[in-house]
């Protein structure tokens, strides 16, 4: 799916449009007052104060109609400068502008707005010529937003829409949309029996129902055997630690906004971890370690814990309790470039298995500009950088840089994996550590027998197992390959009172082979059982009537056919272990 923003000529069109919106809405409801109205990826919104009026889903084709009427009277798009005076005389009756124009910078003498016919808007531009130009849009949803983005101001309105050049430019989009609509992983995860929320529990803290507990269960043991056999060390840490940790590590001083408040106990305070490096220092800090032990590699499937906000928190996506495939890899300086290395064909090797193909590695630096967000000395900080950027080089992989990205102990390279709907995905990053060592006191014995100070490794494979579902749950549609799909199998009997029996059968041969599967021996018709079976995504179909029953045979259909293919069921069996051993995946 195209990304409006991204593209000058639409980002333009679709910032016009914005103000078409306003004009429209101003026409329609004459004392509407404006705050902002950005380009975004999908296209535009406008946030307005109706005051006690309120815009649905249902006003939207009237707002459209006059949206039209104002665009065929083809009026141009005039380009005004004030100063800061002209601009808060002009729009002194409208708050929302007041407050834009005095939080300007100081050095911001001029001031742009824009007028079409009987509408004028504050704003920099740029727009395109004339309003006969926006033909081709769309007002797509109407929700309510708070002014500035904090709950305690006033709830406002926020029209999103969508304008492009053509009327078959424009339907394509709105079909991408629809197919956006049907991937939301939300919606997803609720219609599969995936994870639910409740209130009662407590924003962003999903709980995962008996199918996704089996997506989770599969996924951790897939990425754990992986890890034991290169070597990793698995270990379980508790979920809180005591707060004096957490200003040893630095995340009291730089992480201290995205963590839940401390908890007052027996004279101490105790925090709910946000991340697993500060338990994992300890664990190494507990052996004396030698050169020839080195690397040490600590995994962990672990639970952490951060207040994102409100407005942040997204299904699994983003939730303020989630689990992470962590780990971090203590190795000497000769040994990063080797470590590295092999993390990344971890990755690599991962994202082959899951059919991922349209990724890039971002290498994420500091802000230079901006360097009380970090901890450590130039000197280190501009090594690890450069390490980092010879290892991408040396690899001959697409990478990008991009400051401010870093973590405040260190750069990273993030994975970013472009999702079915056209969002860049984080889902696994390696992080170059040279400062928590030196904040806990970490070392090994070296060759000459001296003390030495090991550098840290963090990684993330899956990164955040609740991420990687969502994400997952997107990309497949919520066909999942047949080796993750909760339930694998469904059998249905044509005709209980003939077929059940044989039914029973093939249901246990199947279990003793360790194939998920379900018997749907309800007394309802066939085709309503088929069609709840396609609505559960279920990879197959197993159909048995009586010619199944004599020749003692199967018949199946794969997800998204409606071929049936008839097998012996020792073909049958070896067939879907085949698929289940190989991690096959066909993309739906």
């Amino acid at each position: 799916m195209i990304n409006i923003k991204e593209n000058e000529h639409l980002s333009k069109m679709n910032h016009s449009c914005a103000h078409l919106l306003a004009q429209a809405v101003k026409h329609l409801y004459p004392n509407a007052k404006f705050w902002v109205g950005p380009v975004i990826e999908e296209g535009f919104y406008y946030d307005i104060d109706l005051g006690d009026q309120v815009i649905t889903e249902e006003d939207l084709p009237k707002i459209e109609k006059e949206m039209k009427k104002i665009s065929k009277d083809g009026k141009r798009i005039v380009r005004h400068e004030l100063s800061k005076e002209e601009a808060l005389e002009m729009f002194q009756d409208d708050p929302y502008k007041i407050d834009l124009i005095s939080r300007m910078n100081e050095d911001e003498t001029v001031i742009t707005c824009y007028t079409q016919g009987d509408f004028t808007d504050l704003c920099r531009g740029p727009h395109v010529d004339t309003v006969k130009e926006l033909k081709h849009f769309k007002l797509l949803k109407v929700s309510g937003a708070y002014w500035k983005g904090d709950a305690k101001n006033k709830m406002l309105q926020r029209i999103y829409g969508v304008c492009f050049e053509t009327e078959e430019e424009l339907e394509k989009h709105l079909a991408d949309l629809e197919d956006a609509k049907q991937r939301d992983h939300r919606k997803l995860g609720r219609d599969l029996g995936i994870f639910m929320f409740a209130d009662l529990v407590g924003k962003g803290l999903p709980m995962w129902l008996p199918n996704g507990f089996i997506v989770r269960r599969t996924l951790v043991d897939y990425i754990t055997d992986k890890e034991l056999k290169l070597g990793y060390k698995h270990v379980m840490t508790p979920s809180l630690g005591n707060v004096e940790l957490y200003k040893t590590s630095g995340h009291w001083d730089h992480y201290k906004e995205d963590m839940f408040p401390a908890m007052e106990l027996d004279e101490e305070a105790y925090v709910l971890r946000p991340m697993n490096c500060p338990h994992h220092m300890m664990i190494f800090k507990n052996s004396l370690h030698s050169y020839r032990d080195l690397p040490i590699k600590i995994a962990e499937i672990a639970n952490d814990f951060r207040y994102e906000a409100s407005g942040a928190v997204c299904g699994i996506e983003r939730t303020r309790a989630f689990t992470q495939n962590d780990s971090h890899i203590f190795c000497t300086k000769d040994q990063i470039k080797q470590e590295v290395k092999g993390v990344i064909d971890l990755i690599l090797d991962v994202y082959k298995d899951f059919n991922f193909k349209d990724y890039r590695f971002r290498l994420s630096l500091r802000d230079k500009e901006n360097q009380e967000k970090y901890f450590g000395n130039d000197e280190l900080w501009e090594k690890s950088e450069r390490e980092l950027k010879e290892i991408l080089t040396e690899l001959n992989v697409d990478f990008y840089e991009a400051e401010g990205e870093a973590a405040f102990y260190g750069p990273k390279i993030d994975v970013q994996v472009k999702s079915a709907i056209g969002h860049d995905v984080t889902l696994s990053t390696v992080q170059l550590d040279y400062q928590l060592p030196e904040r806990f006191d970490l070392s090994y014995i070296n060759e000459s027998g001296e003390k030495e100070r090991p550098v840290v490794i963090h990684r993330a494979i899956l990164g955040s197992l609740d991420r990687f579902i969502a994400f997952l749950l997107e990309e497949t549609k919520g066909f999942l390959p047949l080796w993750l799909a909760p339930n694998q199998v469904k059998i249905i009997p044509v005709n209980n009172e003939y077929h059940l029996e044989y039914s029973k059968e093939i249901l246990s041969q199947l279990k003793q082979n360790n194939i998920r599967v379900s018997l749907d021996e309800r007394d309802e018709k066939l085709g309503y059982k088929l069609r709840e079976s396609v609505l559960e995504k279920i990879p197959y179909m197993v159909i048995l009537g009586q010619k199944e029953v004599d020749d003692h045979t199967v018949s199946y259909r794969k997800a998204g056919s409606q071929e049936t293919t008839t097998v012996s069921i020792q073909e049958f069996i070896e067939l879907l272990r085949s698929e289940i051993d190989n991690k096959i995946y066909e993309a739906k």
